[in-house]
């Protein structure tokens, strides 16, 4: 069977082959190929051609919206050669649902509290469900429907869009139509968060042993399986907590303890710790801080605590029911403070580290060293697929998942190393040190920066550090001394002005978009021909020197050795590369990257070559072109 809808190109075939391999021995499979290079389509014809006729289905795990699109664009393509059936399905939020869509307050629902929240709707009232959408369901002519998905196989915006049209649910009618199809793409959520997971496989109608998973942009995994199992809890949450329990009389706890009496022995450690262990943005709290803390401030065992959590969790349920009824957002904050506390106490010292953060919402943060336990799935499922254009190495990669019997391979990319351009500039950097020892180095990037986008008029991106550094810029004036047209990527904003910004910048030729490495604009949007030529990259975006991240660079060094290596540098070039890897997405694509810091030299993945005149340089490229 030959599902490849397309010439093949480089090493297509044998990236076929490859992922075909390792499915049908039910092994994982870790795999870099360079950005353009048709990973997307490779890993699903390679997948279905193991898999097709067998009874097993694929998932295909994405970041974003838009690679779920280029899923589907890529099964349309296959099943115009080999009919398939794809389906996209996304998480429940507020605007997918036509009961909820007008509440503002539900726009901050989480996808579990919305789905206890449906499920009031969905209640009958004198034998008619509240919920039309959902009672159509039941006289929806599902065949139809399901024909309709297996020849357009719709973006998830186009397929509730019909569902709306028929008056019926589109989330319930998505999860109809999941068991007929081959492949089904979806968040990362759907596999790695376990609540999420036991539905997905129930709407699939197949055992996780049955599953192909594919992960497109692996490399952000390990730092997402982390965050996953990691835990915190602020001062703000902690006042809404307590105004909560002012609402319902502040219940007992235990013995004459309330839940105010608990809510400020937690205010005063929290305030405690943030003065005594808080150095610039965090710090490592003492052994058992927090439980001796409560303890000592409560009178109380840890048994006894244990008990007053578990019943504060109670509470939480009871107010969250209470609101359901109310068909308002079901959410508690007596219960996430019990449930956070729960899991500060029942969290493995091992594989956490206890942290206070600081600034004007201080916390508790246990937050989680391995990502190995949360990627229990992928070792779980028939086979996994793991790929990224920016992965090596590759095997320090499945070492940190424990995929043991992980199959690696990196695929060259097939377009001319002459079309692309890397240059560096060594007397300048973006390290703390440098950029206040000495007041010039600012300067000389801003030269750097205005002067290379300024010789050349073509579509540019730059690639800031943090979004700290961006401001910075903007405060200096750099917008206005660049003269061209700029749209900015922004802290936290919503998917839909995100693509606006986007299309913006692609529609205007000779623009530029200011941007974070690391960022969405950094990953997995594709921007082929000239919607980007020039990158500048305005220093190494390296984490912040925080006590979290130190203490990720010791767990790394004890687990593996090599810990600064492998949880500062190899992400840091990632972030690059993947941000480079914007500007070459086919053959004729032709694109210069700017590095504005010299520490990139020593950098093992990123070749580059070193100018004083990166302005002239980058000129004299493009008119050769």
């Amino acid at each position: 069977m030959d599902l490849f809808p397309y010439v093949h190109i480089g090493d297509q075939g044998p990236l076929v082959a490859f992922i075909s391999d390792s499915v049908t021995k039910g092994c994982s499979a870790v795999l870099e190929s360079g950005t353009g290079t048709g990973k997307t389509v490779c890993s699903i014809v390679g997948a279905l051609e193991a898999s097709l006729g067998s009874g097993r289905k694929t998932v295909f795990l994405t970041r974003t919206k838009s690679q779920q699109r280029q899923v589907l664009r890529e099964l349309r393509a296959i099943s115009s050669k080999e009919r398939v059936f794809g389906m996209a399905v996304q998480g429940r939020s507020a605007s997918n649902c036509p009961m909820m869509a007008e509440d503002p307050e539900l726009a901050i629902g989480t996808s579990e509290e919305l789905s206890r929240l449906c499920s009031e709707y969905k209640k009958e009232k004198d034998g008619v469900c509240g919920c039309s959408h959902y009672g159509n369901m039941a006289s929806a002519d599902l065949g139809a429907l399901l024909e309709y998905c297996r020849d357009f196989m719709p973006d998830p915006e186009a397929f509730s869009s019909h569902c709306m049209d028929l008056g019926i649910c589109p989330y319930e009618a998505a999860k109809l139509m999941l068991p007929q199809a081959d492949l089904v793409t979806a968040p990362y959520s759907f596999v790695l968060m376990p609540r999420i997971l036991r539905h997905f496989l129930d709407w699939l109608g197949a055992p996780l042993g049955e599953i192909v998973i594919i992960a497109d942009e692996a490399h952000n995994l390990p730092e997402y399986l982390r965050e996953v199992m990691t835990h915190e809890y602020t001062m703000g949450a902690l006042d809404l907590c307590e105004r909560e329990a002012g609402e319902w009389d502040d219940p007992e706890l235990r013995d004459g303890l309330s839940v105010s009496d608990l809510t400020s022995a937690m205010g005063e450690c929290m305030a405690e710790a943030a003065r005594e262990y808080v150095i610039e943005d965090d710090g490592i709290l003492p052994p058992n801080f927090l439980e001796d803390e409560m303890m000592y401030r409560l009178g109380a065992s840890s048994l006894a605590l244990g008990s007053m959590y578990r019943k504060l969790t109670e509470l939480g349920a009871m107010v969250s029911d209470h609101k359901r009824s109310l068909r308002k957002l079901p959410r508690s904050y007596m219960g996430s403070l019990g449930r956070f506390l729960l899991e500060w106490t029942s969290a493995e010292d091992d594989i956490y580290v206890k942290l206070v953060t600081g600034g004007k919402n201080p916390g508790f943060l246990s937050y989680c060293l391995d990502p190995a336990p949360a990627a229990e799935p992928f070792r779980s499922c028939h086979s996994s697929i793991h790929m990224s254009g920016t992965l090596e190495p590759l095997s320090e990669y499945a070492e940190e998942l424990g995929l043991d019997d992980a199959v690696c391979r990196r695929f060259e990319s097939p377009y001319p190393k002459e079309n692309l351009l890397v240059l560096r500039t060594d007397d300048v950097s973006t390290r703390f040190s440098d950029m206040h020892a000495d007041p010039d180095n600012v300067r000389r990037i801003q030269e750097y920066l205005v002067g290379v986008v300024g010789s050349v008029h073509r579509s540019t991106a730059v690639f800031f550090p943090s979004y700290g550094m961006m401001d910075r810029f903007l405060e200096d004036g750099i917008p206005e001394r660049l003269g061209r047209d700029i749209v900015f990527e922004r802290r936290g904003m919503p998917h839909s002005d995100l693509m606006d910004c986007v299309e913006r910048f692609r529609s205007s030729p000779g623009s530029v978009i200011f941007a974070v490495a690391g960022g969405r604009v950094s990953e997995g949007l594709d921007f082929p021909g000239k919607d980007l030529e020039l990158a500048v990259l305005v220093g190494m975006p390296y984490p912040r020197p925080t006590a979290r991240q130190e203490a990720l660079v010791r767990y790394y060094d004890y687990r593996f050795g090599r810990g600064w290596d492998r949880a500062v540098a190899t992400p840091t070039e990632r972030r690059m590369r993947q941000a480079i890897g914007r500007l070459i997405r086919s053959g004729t694509d032709r694109g210069a990257a700017v590095i504005l810091d010299g520490r990139v030299a020593s950098a093992k993945g990123i070749a580059s070559v070193p100018t004083s005149d990166p302005s002239g340089e980058v000129e004299r490229f493009f008119s050769r072109g």
